[in-house]
């Protein structure tokens, strides 16, 4: 077996030209994107392989896939659907015919996983301190779907509401790898740490028993932060140095929409419990929606400066807009459905247009802005300086100065973590 991150390696013919199965884990949006982009290419370097996506983002995509010759589909847990096409295509008149279910979310005994086959950890995201030195960062799961709906989230449709634990011995077993190839710091994917905080408290104390300098990070609902506030010390005690927590949105009526679960109040009180437990909260948002405002929008950047979070956003945050894939709990809403355009395979999701022309105006002018001080390597208080100018114009207001605490920078990963990302142009070059 042969492996190819596409995200960090050019497809390589000699390796597939003589495969009999090519199989490509969609796990996040960026990671569909790409392989929307490679599958002609794979089928042109691999004639005669049958092909296989599999991970969160396959079933949404599921019809657009087989029109581009996928022939098994696989989400949920994986594993044991991918180990039975294997045994399938082994037999002699295999069926072609997928006979695997697309979406299974049954128990699984878990395995630690084999990454040998991978690029060097070292080549991957990596953890950014606030003096700009940097340390090696790995990546690990302690659960996997999650127990909430969100209609927006890309984990729903899929797994409807139920998550499956991995046992600590198993993720001990994978972090102890990655130490061994130079993690100094561990970044956990689980959709939310705290969907079993028990079992996310386990989790992180066996891992400070075993290496007490490593550290960490997690991400957890803010409604997860303030019912179990109590856990956070001992968190920030056993080595987390900061939480992503998908605030979305500072408008209550747009975070009912979205069922989030807590309210624009109850941000705040996250970022208090979160700081005096020493953890940096790093939140983010969609913050372009249907239903933005530039009023609203204007709201969002004042929170973040009334929070001293300027530092604690990367500015990516601040220009993304409202994906909404094939599936999503959204299309259920009364009304939804007449704002999207026809499904766009090159997005995979509906596009949409903003009933008001000046808020999709400034969020392709804010996108423009954000690229250009990426490219010039600008502070984010700099680039967010930018970002208040521009929203204050856009809506025909004076821009206040901005004062001069903002916030100090925390830790934070080289790679911005947002979910429904667009694939860089250095990701797409690799096929």
């Amino acid at each position: 077996m042969k492996c190819l991150d596409l995200s960090l390696e050019r497809l390589d013919s000699p390796i597939l030209q003589h495969a009999d199965l090519v199989a490509i884990h969609v796990g996040m949006h960026t990671a569909a994107r790409i392989a929307i982009e490679a599958l002609p290419r794979i089928r042109q370097l691999a004639p005669k392989a049958h092909l296989c996506v599999y991970g969160l983002y396959a079933p949404m995509n599921e019809t657009l896939l087989r029109a581009l010759g996928v022939a098994t589909v696989l989400g949920g847990e994986v594993e044991a659907a991918l180990l039975s096409l294997c045994r399938r295509l082994r037999l002699p008149a295999s069926a072609s015919t997928q006979s695997e279910p697309v979406i299974s979310l049954a128990r699984l005994p878990f395995f630690v996983p084999d990454r040998s086959g991978l690029p060097e950890l070292s080549r991957y995201a990596h953890l950014v301190l606030p003096d700009g030195s940097r340390r090696v960062a790995g990546f690990a799961e302690g659960s996997r779907g999650c127990k909430h709906r969100c209609r927006h989230c890309p984990v729903v449709p899929v797994y409807q509401g139920k998550f499956r634990i991995v046992p600590v011995d198993r993720v001990m077993d994978d972090i102890r790898q990655q130490v061994s190839q130079g993690a100094a710091h561990i970044s956990f994917g689980d959709p939310d740490f705290f969907n079993g905080p028990t079992h996310g408290l386990r989790l992180a104390r066996s891992m400070h028993q075993a290496f007490p300098e490593l550290t960490f990070d997690a991400t957890i609902k803010i409604q997860h932060l303030i019912d179990h506030a109590d856990l956070l010390p001992e968190l920030r005690a056993c080595g987390c140095l900061f939480i992503t927590s998908a605030v979305e949105a500072v408008d209550d009526d747009i975070l009912g929409l979205l069922d989030k679960h807590h309210s624009s109040g109850d941000f705040d009180r996250a970022v208090a419990l979160t700081r005096e437990a020493g953890i940096a909260l790093a939140p983010t948002f969609v913050a372009f929606t249907p239903w933005t405002t530039l009023e609203g929008y204007l709201a969002l950047l004042e929170r973040l400066v009334k929070l001293q979070l300027v530092e604690c956003v990367p500015p990516v945050q601040l220009i993304i807009r409202l994906l909404v894939p094939e599936g999503s709990l959204l299309l259920e809403l009364p009304g939804f459905r007449e704002k999207l355009m026809p499904f766009d395979p090159g997005s995979l999701g509906y596009p949409w247009r903003h009933c008001d022309r000046r808020v999709d105006r400034l969020q392709q002018e804010l996108q423009a802005l954000v690229a250009r001080c990426e490219q010039e390597k600008l502070a984010r208080r700099e680039t967010f300086g930018a970002i208040w100018r521009m929203a204050h114009e856009a809506a025909a207001r004076s821009a206040p100065d901005l004062p001069p605490d903002l916030g100090s920078p925390i830790h934070r990963l080289s790679e911005p973590w947002y979910c429904c990302a667009e694939p860089t142009d250095q990701q797409l070059q690799a096929f």
